[in-house]
């Protein structure tokens, strides 16, 4: 099992590779994605390629119905592989690994560490979040370490219970 800080590092890069696929960054994010896992393996480096080029594929041709979830899939699957890796890893492999994956994310994504600092569970934003609610229904954002919620509409309508 992996420590909190690898587990979000894990987080960060399924994030990372799901958020790049399909724009310019993909490029370069995907060559350093597939050599990080490959270890000087370059038969092993085609088959993590290959492995992203499905990913970006899948993301791509998504009904709007649909792209939600993909998007969440395909996170959790490239999350996992990381944790995965690392767990295979002694602890000096493990923290070398941890350290180039970290570079190679805050190199790649125009983010840097945002996608680092949400954690287990949770979401980091490096940009706008607009929150709302309509038709009855209730919106919530967790904010900082304390748990504030900011709820929207702050005070129910008349048809609103």
């Amino acid at each position: 099992m992996l420590d909190e800080a690898l587990t979000a590092l894990a987080v960060a890069s399924g994030t990372a590779v799901v958020q790049a696929a399909g724009t310019d960054a993909w490029s370069g994010l995907r060559r350093a994605v597939a050599r990080w896992f490959a270890r000087g393996d370059v038969g092993r480096e085609q088959a993590e390629l290959e492995r992203l080029d499905q990913t970006a594929g899948a993301l791509q041709t998504a009904t709007s119905e649909v792209a939600e979830q993909k998007r969440i899939d395909q996170q959790a699957v490239w999350r996992t592989r990381v944790e995965v890796m690392l767990e295979g890893l002694n602890n000096a492999e493990r923290a070398h690994s941890a350290d180039q994956l970290g570079s190679l994310l805050a190199q790649h994504t125009s983010g840097g560490s945002v996608g680092m600092s949400a954690g287990y569970g949770g979401t980091a934003v490096g940009r706008d979040v607009n929150i709302a609610a309509d038709h009855g229904s209730v919106a919530a954002w967790s904010v900082g370490d304390v748990g504030d919620v900011g709820v929207n509409p702050t005070q129910p309508g008349s048809n609103q219970g």
